[in-house]
């Protein structure tokens, strides 16, 4: 994969993918005000290599196209990986059974795997310099809308660790700066790091936390990545990266890090300490309220000589975001289907902000199949947010919103097809009564069965002859309509 980020915006740039832009450019709005034009063109990556009080260049939009999602993880398309998890799946599943062959079929992927683990080293890049007199306001950080309650690191891979376990986790959460020391820690509850850090809350003792920005990009991807509870996050960038992540020992936390990354905030949380943290501009495109936080306290700073502070923006749709979404939505669909084979394909559409809507197609094989598939949507891991879930048959295609809707409006009896559910919701959720918790919808626009109480004809759909078809194939050419 990639050394470091340097590499990747050398790749992108060969490409065509990357504009670098040497006038100056203010971190304080002005730099979203050109991505955001450029994000909603379907624009390139920017490089900002001459930004207002720092000496650090900004990259941003990097993963901002299907193209360059699937560059950032190494494949020329995101389904190369879909594939490759299938396959692992079988070979699993065929390695189950009594077969001695299966059984020795999948040993040596095994212990291909088994070398994707994160293994530790004594030097790094990332501590090629190293503050212990940190000052964040000397990293380019952006305010990205007007109303934000400051400056924000919105792609920080922030590292902790289970008390009890000792096991390292992952997540992306964002930071605002308060002031050259602290940042607000934005955890929602139902995230890994702040289980952590709840299970540490009850000693009152601080919490150590280090934040990693840039490096290979997988490893930015595997941040954001749905994965189930206890699993490494670095072990899934190893596995997209086909390499394992070097980890480095931090400085002053007994926390590690990736060597390749650009930047590492160390530092720790005091349980008994809040801060008013927001507004800020959110993936939903609109402001997230303000609200009392735990406090981030830096207390040092290594980065690389020439570091890159990769970030990006987020707001009304379409964004950048979109296409880390779409990543999780392709790498993940063969672990959705591991649990609900009946599943054909599913999708997050971009304007659903990953988890207002997921469109899912069935084989419908019982009455009543939407709804058990609705329902354990809801019960599996970040799905249990999704607002709404639409359940077409196997022959839709759930990214043309064309057919998809045309179904919908066509196969629904709201009285009888619509589902409501109460429980966990999105914090970023506005629209619901409480905070955290609210009511979910299930659309089933499957064919009814009598066996579902449908008694009427089903319709039949206006379906061309084969025949005529093939005629008219053969004779294209004679209508002069090329």
């Amino acid at each position: 994969m990639y050394r470091d980020l340097q590499e990747f915006v050398d790749l992108l740039e060969s490409k065509g993918e990357l504009i670098r832009i040497r006038a100056e450019v203010d971190p304080e709005l002005e730099i979203t005000e050109i991505a955001d034009r450029v994000m909603k063109a379907g624009g390139p990556a920017l490089l900002f290599e001459n930004v207002k009080g720092s000496d650090i260049p900004v990259l941003i939009n990097a993963f901002g196209s299907e193209k360059r999602m699937a560059l950032a993880l190494g494949v020329s398309d995101l389904n190369e990986i879909t594939e490759e998890i299938r396959g692992l799946i079988k070979m699993a599943m065929e390695g189950e059974t009594d077969s001695l062959l299966g059984k020795l079929k999948i040993l040596p992927k095994l212990n291909d795997l088994a070398k994707l683990f994160p293994k530790t080293v004594s030097k790094a890049p990332c501590q090629e310099v190293v503050s212990y007199d940190p000052d964040l306001t000397k990293l380019p950080v952006l305010k990205c809308w007007p109303h934000d309650g400051g400056r924000y690191i919105t792609l920080p891979l922030v590292f902790t660790k289970n008390p009890q376990t000792g096991k390292q986790n992952c997540g992306m959460y964002r930071l605002q700066i308060f002031d050259k020391k602290t940042t607000g820690m934005h955890w929602h509850i139902h995230k890994d790091g702040a289980a952590n850090y709840r299970q540490a809350e009850a000693s009152g003792e601080r919490f150590p936390v280090a934040v990693a920005i840039g490096g290979d990009p997988a490893l930015t991807y595997a941040a954001t990545a749905p994965l189930p509870g206890g699993i490494d996050e670095m072990l899934l960038a190893g596995f997209l990266r086909k390499k394992p992540v070097e980890m480095v020992q931090c400085k002053t936390v007994d926390l590690k890090v990736p060597a390749d990354a650009d930047i590492i905030l160390e530092g720790y949380v005091d349980p008994q300490e809040r801060r008013i943290e927001g507004p800020f501009g959110d993936h939903t495109g609109f402001y997230s309220l303000a609200d009392e936080y735990p406090v981030f306290h830096v207390t040092c700073i290594t980065h690389r000589k020439s570091p890159i502070y990769l970030t990006t923006i987020v707001g009304i749709p379409p964004m950048e975001d979109a296409y880390l979404a779409l990543a999780s939505e392709r790498i993940f669909l063969p672990l959705f289907q591991l649990q609900l084979p009946e599943v054909v394909d599913m999708h997050l559409p971009i304007a659903g902000v990953q988890h207002n809507l997921m469109i899912l197609s069935i084989k419908k094989s019982f009455p009543g199949h939407a709804q058990k598939v609705m329902h354990a949507v809801w019960g599996m891991g970040q799905a249990m947010y999704t607002k709404v879930v639409v359940v077409v048959d196997a022959d839709v295609d759930v990214r043309n919103y064309t057919e998809v809707v045309w179904k919908v409006l066509n196969n629904v009896d709201p009285g009888r097809d619509i589902t409501i559910v109460k429980g966990p919701i999105e914090t970023l959720d506005h629209a619901s009564p409480l905070p955290k918790f609210g009511t979910k919808m299930g659309i089933d626009a499957t064919r009814k069965w009598e066996s579902e109480g449908f008694t009427r004809e089903w319709p039949e759909e206006i379906r061309m002859s084969p025949e005529i078809k093939a005629l008219v194939d053969a004779r294209w050419k004679e209508y002069g309509l090329e």
